[in-house]
């Protein structure tokens, strides 16, 4: 019991000199690295969450600037060049709201062009060309698989 008598606290310290039971002194350890432990996650998630709360114009400033840097490693100028006039529009004219409404038309535009894909599928199979429907079914398959990749991105 008395391994761990140098890490205690002074509190637990003393009790090791009293008629406390043995097990007792290890509950209380074990119950202060726990608070120590919830305390130390609480404190990493709040910063996180700080971290996560900025705005997306500031997002879409950051993957522009990341953007650029790819380019700058790769010495691709007219990249950089057309990245820079993005990033400089941004920072001008970027407001969430702004974003939020494009990418719900997005979305929206997706949807459209995913309900004309299902529609070309059914025409193709009505006429039993099985060359056009499986070009139909890929083409539905991809414009099903641009919708999911708008809907994760917050922008």
């Amino acid at each position: 019991m008395l391994k761990y008598a140098e890490h205690l606290p002074l509190v637990l310290r003393s009790t090791l000199e009293t008629d406390i039971p043995v097990g007792y002194v290890d509950k209380q350890w074990k119950v202060f690295i726990m608070n120590y432990r919830i305390a130390l996650g609480l404190a990493l998630f709040s910063l996180s969450a700080a971290s996560f709360a900025s705005s997306l114009c500031q997002e879409k400033e950051k993957d522009i600037q990341r953007e650029i840097s790819y380019a700058e490693k790769h010495n691709n100028q007219n990249r950089i060049n057309g990245l820079q006039k993005a990033l400089s529009e941004v920072k001008a004219n970027c407001s969430d709201s702004k974003l939020r409404a494009d990418h719900q038309r997005k979305i929206a535009d997706q949807k459209e062009e995913i309900a004309e894909r299902r529609q070309d599928l059914v025409e193709a199979k009505e006429k039993g060309d099985a060359d056009k429907i499986a070009k139909r079914e890929h083409k539905l398959l991809e414009a099903e698989n641009e919708l999911k990749a708008l809907e994760s991105r917050d922008y």
